[in-house]
């Protein structure tokens, strides 16, 4: 439990008494410019939680302790959304409020060809031949601009760039890195009836709206004119683009993304903006404050969870970096979960060490993903019941499933830390009711399964109404049921289990995907991480026996068998084929 790792978003008035017997002291990153004086009383105000098993927990406030914190780091804010999603006059509020410099790649185009710089010749020439200008030179355009003075000094609205997925990567290769990816999101109807009903003052250059806002008078109205852009066909056509576009630069910022409904009037988006905006900008005072550079601990920073699948899965046993990752990824979308307020999730992470099908299966690696996130939860002040399920069966006939012998074992004797969090913000039980307590406020159950003839959803269902609204969150359960010879399991109830097992939404999903149902090749991965999109990605092979993931498609839903092969195949989406031959390989991945 370091410090590096608390959320100054729930933990900046809840301590652990051990790991904080004071206050923290404020210090400051070299890497930014600040002042900060600081008045402390000499008191301070501890209020104390007793629970029935005698653990407390201790709620510091200071007492006169004042800070004052004049923050240099500026904002660096991306913002994307369809045409007509109001992005524009979001821009606008965005720039008054919080100072921000609005950059705009067609207003850099038109900026650097008046001005006949280099890069405006090079994007002349492609702009004169009616073709697109490439992106090595749009990159090239705003990095420039990102890099004088008063983009640093003041921040950066990026407006409606990158508009590809090897755009965002190029920047991020640039470090080129925004704190929040702000999407509008508009329904595709609202959108249409927008740009439909669009008219251009030539006299005024303003924008009217036939029914959303009519001009002032019959005169301004004989003139107005239809841009020729907004008919109903050109504008079905840019939203494909655009969709087809957005889905693949979502996967590379999934990690800062915020989905905005904007299908709201101009000042109720811009609430839900400010509120988002204003946050950022009060976490990376909290990160200064407690003397960590905000790049240095943000997820979305290089480090930089790779932006993408990691590579050499097939060796194992994995790299520490490798398990990092994805321990990583999976509490993230865990607690973007349950801040929405999720209650009953599931973790599927199916990387060879966790697949329990493979010889290389390793309990180690499933009991450090939970150990990681039971600390994280922890560091925030939160009490933390760690379930493994129990024998199941009586005398002679007790036993439990195979991948879960001695995992209870191993979570008592694992390295917790140096701050006593296990027996006080962590403890260890078994799954069901009676290991509900008072005190705690989540759950994490470690693979719970079913076994042959025994079912372990009657000890889950009693778990979870004990819990009420606390949050449960199972990690690679296997609750499909495996009758015995008599069949009793499969015959008695079976219905009314699925039901319940399927209660259970995904906060996180991971699978590789094989040739025929082997180990080997790996053809590529499905992920999903709360709450984007499914992606699909694509493993190639580079010279020199390298390799990467590039993405493929991406899905509202879990895709099926037929949908994931026609993206491998390159078929259109509305093609419907059974998946039979070569590419019958995905068939029984599901």
């Amino acid at each position: 439990m370091l410090l590096h790792s608390l959320s100054p978003l729930h933990s900046s008035n809840v301590y652990s008494p051990s790991l904080f017997p004071f206050p923290p002291s404020p210090s400051l990153s070299s890497s930014s410019s600040s002042s900060l004086s600081l008045e402390t009383s000499s008191n301070r105000i501890c209020s104390l939680r007793l629970y029935s098993n005698a653990h407390l927990r201790i709620t510091y406030k200071s007492n006169g302790l004042k800070l004052n914190c004049s923050l240099k780091e500026p904002l660096k804010v991306m913002i994307s959304g369809a045409p007509a999603s109001g992005k524009g006059t979001q821009c606008e509020l965005i720039v008054n409020k919080f100072g921000l410099v609005h950059i705009s790649t067609g207003d850099l185009l038109r900026a650097e060809v008046s001005s006949g710089t280099e890069i405006g010749n090079k994007a002349k020439e492609f702009m004169n031949a009616g073709r697109l200008v490439p992106d090595e030179v749009v990159t090239a355009m705003v990095t420039a601009r990102l890099s004088r003075d008063d983009a640093k000094e003041k921040g950066w609205l990026l407006d409606g760039y990158p508009r590809s997925f090897n755009q965002a990567q190029s920047l991020q290769k640039l470090k080129i890195i925004p704190d929040v990816y702000i999407v509008l999101d508009v329904p595709d109807e609202t959108l249409i009836d927008r740009c439909v009903g669009r008219r251009l003052d030539p006299v005024t250059g303003k924008i009217y709206h036939i029914k959303s806002f009519p001009p002032e008078n019959q005169e301004i109205k004989a003139r107005l004119i239809t841009r020729p852009d907004d008919t109903e066909e050109k504008v079905k056509s840019r939203l494909e683009i655009y969709k087809k576009n957005a889905d693949s630069i979502s996967a590379a910022y999934s990690n800062i993304m915020k989905k905005i409904d904007g299908n709201h009037s101009k000042d109720v988006v811009f609430e839900v903006i400010d509120s988002i905006l204003s946050q950022v900008q009060k976490d990376k005072e909290m990160k200064i404050k407690l003397g960590k550079s905000w790049s240095s601990s943000n997820p979305s920073s290089v480090e930089d969870n790779w932006r993408g699948i990691p590579t050499k899965l097939n060796n194992v046993p994995h790299s520490r970096e490798i398990r990092k990752y994805f321990y990583e990824d999976v509490l993230q979308a865990t607690k973007r979960a349950i801040n929405d307020g999720r209650t009953r999730l599931k973790v599927e992470i199916n990387i060879p060490e966790l697949n329990p099908e493979m010889d290389v299966y390793r309990i180690g690696t499933l009991t450090e993903l939970v150990r990681t996130i039971a600390l994280s939860f922890a560091d925030d002040g939160k009490h933390v019941k760690v379930c493994v399920q129990g024998s199941m069966g009586e005398g002679a006939l007790a036993g439990m499933p195979l991948q879960l012998a001695g995992t209870r074992k191993i979570l008592e004797f694992m390295d917790w830390g140096e701050y006593e969090a296990m027996g006080t913000f962590i403890n260890i039980g078994s799954i069901g009711g009676k290991e509900v307590e008072e005190q705690d406020d989540l759950f994490i159950l470690v693979a719970p399964q079913n076994a042959v003839g025994n079912c372990i959803i009657d000890d889950l269902r009693a778990m979870t109404d004990a819990a009420g609204n606390r949050p449960v969150i199972l990690i690679n359960p296997r609750l499909k049921d495996l009758p015995a010879s008599s069949g009793i399991m499969q015959t008695m109830g079976r219905d009314k289990r699925l039901e319940y097992a399927s209660s259970f939404e995904n906060c996180y999903f991971f699978r590789l995907l094989y040739y025929a149902g082997t180990q080997y090749p790996i053809m590529g991965a499905l992920r999903f991480s709360y709450p984007y999109r499914y992606e699909l990605y694509k493993r190639v092979e580079d010279p020199y026996g390298k390799e990467k993931y590039v993405i493929l498609s991406t899905f509202p839903e879990k895709p099926s068998i037929d949908e994931v092969n026609d993206a491998f195949e390159g078929k259109p989406r509305n093609e419907s084929k059974k998946a039979v031959g070569f590419w019958g390989f995905l068939s029984g991945i599901f």
